[in-house]
Formats: structure tokens, C-alpha cells, sequence
């Protein structure tokens, strides 16, 4: 077998690969066997028909089938041979079939692309340092609160918290837009469930009242005919209810797993290990965010188109996960999602994940039984049985193989930083977890 492999630029290849006669030959006459051991015609026992009858009734289908079962053959071989590793699939192209005469095709593919890693003794990460104080464990006991509070209908006028229910109806340049109407709406004043002008705007206003309310789009509002434009919205408040919330008694205790007895004190306690959890977990991200921004930076790669858009359909069915969307083809998501929306950030995941196979190899990191055992033991730590959560997940290969690929990445992380001395950066808590809040604040 003849291969010859041509480099038309980047990472693209054509690789021709040309099959002897015999070859073929041997392909098609096999084929033919197939047919006649269960060819039924007219006038013939089942597999007792004359070779001759055989190839006329079925030479074409053979012929097709047996160039089909030789290329899915020799595309491996011709790649063992060629000693090339493709990314994706590839597009093959019969050149030249006819009998008699060696079959030649051409396989279009990319490889993947040559790393050699660089600027990895040079890291310069910096580690936040954050003490857990008592305000944030109020803050977090407020919200365990705000999450068990109950309304009551008050007769005054709406204040920011409240729960208010009304009818709206929207209108630009003087007519209604689609999605402007709404009845019985309810929503909490502040919770940013809608756009801020009109919430503020149903402040000071009391059931029973019909008012007005100027609302300005923003520039990159979600409906492209409205951004920027400033519509009227007429409100009928219809209902206003206050929050209570609940005493920090022993229903509210025993609701959140504190041991008898522990009381309040139990409570702060155990929110306290709660948040410095959450924040040796945020630590360990933000870590792993500067070492892999660096790995990026210093180490910019060509990568293989088809892995880019296999990344970008998996971050598209994703999406379509977290929005609650129906299970559809991928061709009906991409209509509603576009390729653009993903191709950055899968261009940036496979780049990564190149980069990260490289360095395990560099590195030669093998996975940790014991970590993948510790983190699994994190995971099954939240849940009241434990030891049912750790055997679901190791009945499932795919939540193993997650769990493995996040374990690994975390001593990928070990070993970059391995000589690094990190410089230590002072924060609040609030500023680790919700960095884009302490940066808009």
C-alpha cells in the first residue's frame, strides 16, 4: 500500500493513499461469497446460484460495499504507517476505482499541533488570604433566613423587599411590544427580576393604584428593537406583601442539621466551616485561574478546527441544559444558540486542554487514587448518606471520569506552582466569591 502525505498549510493534511488491485480484488470477491451464501433467486436453492448470475445480480453492490470495508480498513493503517495523529474525522474522497486497477482515495483531516511548553519556571500567581469573620457568617445566616421567610399582605405603600403582585402593559413610541403585557405578576422589589427602573418605580405606591412608569432600555438588551429606546409602562399594583422572617428557634436549628443542644452558637459554628470550605475551594479556583491564564499566554497553539466545534456543540447542549431547554437535535439548538455565542471559549478550552495534556506528559503526573478518593469524600460530605452518594458516582463512568479530569487538573496545578512562592493578597470573602460585584462596588 502506497501513502503520501501533503501539508497544505497549518494544521491541515491530505493524506493519498493507494490500494493494490489484489487488494481490492480480494475485497470485492469476498463480498460476492456474502451475497451468494444468502442470495435468493428465482430458479436457485438459497447459496446454490452460479458465480456468474452472482456478479451480475450483485457485482455493483459488492463492488461499493467491498470499497467501503477497504477504506475502514487501510485509513488506520495508512495512518500507522504515514505516522500521523488526526484530530476529528476526517472527509475521504474516492480518486480513482476501477476494476482491475488499484483503488486510490484522499483523506482530508488536521493533526494536532506540535507543543513545545515554554515560560513555565517564570509563574507569577498570587494567593488570596481571607479570614472568615463573623459578619460574613451573619450574612450567610441572614440569607439562610431570607431563604425561609414568609410574606403577609400589608396596607401601605410597597418598599424595597416587599413582594408585589401587578399588571403592567408596555408601550414604545405610543404602541404595545412584544413581552410588555403581563397580569398578576409577582415579583420581589429589588431581586432584580426585572429591570431595575420599573421596580424602583413601584416604590411608594399602594395596592388599589394605577401609575406610570418611564423605563430606558439598556443599549444590549436581549430584544434588539427595544435597545436604548425609553417605553411608558402603566402598572396596576394589586398586592403588597411584607417579608418575616423566621427566629433562629430550634425549628429553624433542627431545619439546618444543628446537633441538640449546640443552639446558636451550633449554627455559627457550623456556617463558619461552611464558608471557610467555600473558601479554600475559592482559593484553590482562583489559583488554577492564573496558572492556566499564564499557560495560555506563554504558550500560544494552532488548534484543530474539528475539536473546536466538537467543544463548541458540547458548551451549546450545555446551555441548552442550564436553561431548562427540551432535549433537541443540534441543529435546532444552533438556530436558537449560534456557533459564535461558544467558538471563544472552545477555541480557549481546547487550546487548555491540549496545553494540559502536554504537561502531563512533560511532567509524566499520573491520577491519585487518594485524591480522587478525598474529593470524592468532599462531595458525598454535603449530603445526609454519604456512602450512597460515593457508590452512585462510582456507578457512573461519566461522573467518575469528570470527578478524575478535575483531580487532575488540580496536580497539574500542584506541579506548575511546584517552586513558585505565590505572592499573598489580603481580600474579603466577598471579594474571592463574587469578584465581579467587588469590582462594580
Amino acid at each position: 500500500m502506497e501513502v503520501n502525505v501533503e501539508s497544505p498549510g497549518g494544521l491541515r493534511r491530505k493524506m493519498r493513499v493507494r490500494v493494490p488491485a489484489e487488494r481490492v480484488a480480494k475485497a470485492v470477491d469476498d463480498r460476492l461469497r456474502r451475497y451468494a451464501s444468502r442470495a435468493k433467486l428465482p430458479g436457485f436453492r438459497p447459496g446454490k446460484a452460479p458465480r456468474k448470475v452472482i456478479e451480475q445480480q450483485f457485482g455493483d453492490a459488492a463492488r461499493i460495499d467491498a470499497i467501503s470495508d477497504i477504506v475502514q480498513q487501510t485509513y488506520p493503517e495508512a495512518l500507522n504507517q504515514a505516522g500521523v495523529h488526526p484530530a476529528g474525522q476526517p472527509k475521504i474522497d474516492i480518486t480513482a476505482e476501477k476494476a482491475g486497477e488499484p483503488l486510490e482515495y484522499v483523506a482530508d483531516f488536521e493533526v494536532y499541533p506540535e507543543i513545545t511548553l515554554q515560560g513555565l519556571d517564570a509563574l507569577a500567581v498570587e494567593r488570596p488570604v481571607i479570614e472568615v469573620s463573623e459578619a460574613d457568617v451573619d450574612r450567610l445566616i441572614e440569607n439562610l433566613r431570607k431563604a425561609r421567610r414568609t410574606f403577609e399582605v400589608v396596607e401601605r405603600a410597597a418598599a424595597a423587599g416587599d413582594r408585589v403582585s401587578v399588571d403592567f402593559l408596555g408601550k414604545c413610541d405610543g404602541e404595545p411590544f412584544a413581552g410588555g403585557e403581563g397580569k398578576d405578576v409577582q415579583f420581589e422589589i429589588g431581586a432584580s427580576q426585572f429591570l431595575p427602573e420599573l421596580e424602583n418605580g413601584i416604590v411608594g405606591h399602594r395596592a388599589g393604584e394605577t401609575f406610570s412608569v418611564d423605563v430606558t432600555f439598556p443599549a444590549d438588551y436581549r430584544a434588539e428593537n427595544l435597545r436604548g429606546k425609553t417605553a411608558q409602562f402603566e402598572v396596576t399594583l394589586k398586592k403588597v406583601e411584607a417579608a418575616t422572617l423566621p427566629a433562629i428557634d430550634d425549628a429553624f436549628l433542627k431545619a439546618h442539621n444543628v446537633e441538640d443542644g449546640a443552639g446558636e452558637a451550633g449554627l455559627r459554628a457550623k456556617c463558619k466551616a461552611a464558608l471557610e470550605k467555600e473558601r479554600d475551594k475559592g482559593v484553590q479556583n482562583r489559583l488554577k485561574a492564573q496558572v492556566f491564564d499564564q499557560l495560555l499566554q506563554r504558550n500560544p497553539i494552532e488548534v484543530p478546527d474539528a475539536l473546536v466545534q466538537q467543544e463548541v456543540a458540547r458548551l451549546r447542549q450545555e446551555a441548552a441544559a442550564r436553561m431548562n431547554l427540551p432535549p433537541s437535535d443540534d441543529e435546532k439548538l444552533k438556530q436558537l444558540m449560534p456557533d459564535g455565542m461558544f467558538e471563544s471559549s472552545a477555541r480557549r478550552r481546547v487550546s487548555l486542554a491540549l496545553l494540559i495534556g502536554e504537561v502531563i506528559k512533560a511532567k509524566q503526573i499520573e491520577l491519585d487514587p487518594k485524591r480522587l478518593d478525598a474529593a470524592l469524600d468532599a462531595i458525598a460530605a454535603d449530603y445526609e448518606q454519604p456512602e450512597q452518594v460515593k457508590a452512585y458516582y462510582r456507578s457512573r463512568q461519566d461522573l467518575m471520569q469528570g470527578l478524575s479530569a478535575m483531580v487532575i487538573e488540580e496536580q497539574v496545578v500542584d506541579a506548575l506552582l511546584a517552586g513558585v512562592q505565590p505572592r499573598e493578597r489580603p481580600m474579603t470573602l466577598d471579594e474571592l466569591l463574587n469578584p465581579k460585584t467587588a469590582t462594580q462596588s
